[in-house]
């Protein structure tokens, strides 16, 4: 589940923001000064292969792989980068978004939220194959 990381470290000339983070998702949020979202990203599967959904008001979607900058045997970690990815499942994100993010700010979760079942990017093909969840089998036994 989702919760917030309170004393988010605002950088100096842009919006304000904040964080929210779990062991799979974390979300960060720019606001304007009536805290209207100006943007968001949205970092999934951290665990395994980190990708980030971006959006702002002014550029629209991105869809990334994190690279964590750690790839470098024997040298000091180096800044993460963002690299293009492929198709982004909004359906499976946005399941597990919904679960994730019952416990936020409301207007943020539902913002996000539409904006993921807006995303009109590449997505992945349908498949015969049943569905896997990325995140099941990281949940308590008894949870959905």
């Amino acid at each position: 589940m989702l919760y917030e990381i309170h004393h988010t470290r605002q950088r100096y000339g842009e919006p304000p923001r904040r964080w929210f983070g779990d062991d799979f998702f974390d979300l960060i949020v720019w606001l304007d000064a009536s805290q209207a979202i100006l943007g968001f990203q949205l970092v999934y599967d951290k665990g395994h292969t980190p990708r980030a959904l971006t959006w702002h008001q002014d550029g629209g979607y991105g869809h990334h792989q994190v690279e964590d900058g750690e790839t470098r045997p024997g040298k000091p970690k180096a800044t993460p980068i963002l690299r293009p990815v492929g198709p982004f499942d909004r359906h499976e994100i946005g399941e597990e978004f919904a679960y994730a993010s019952a416990h936020i700010d409301p207007a943020i979760a539902q913002f996000v939220q539409h904006k993921i079942g807006a995303y009109a990017g590449p997505t992945p093909s349908p498949s015969p194959c049943h569905k896997r969840s990325l995140t099941r089998s990281m949940r308590a036994p008894g949870f959905p």
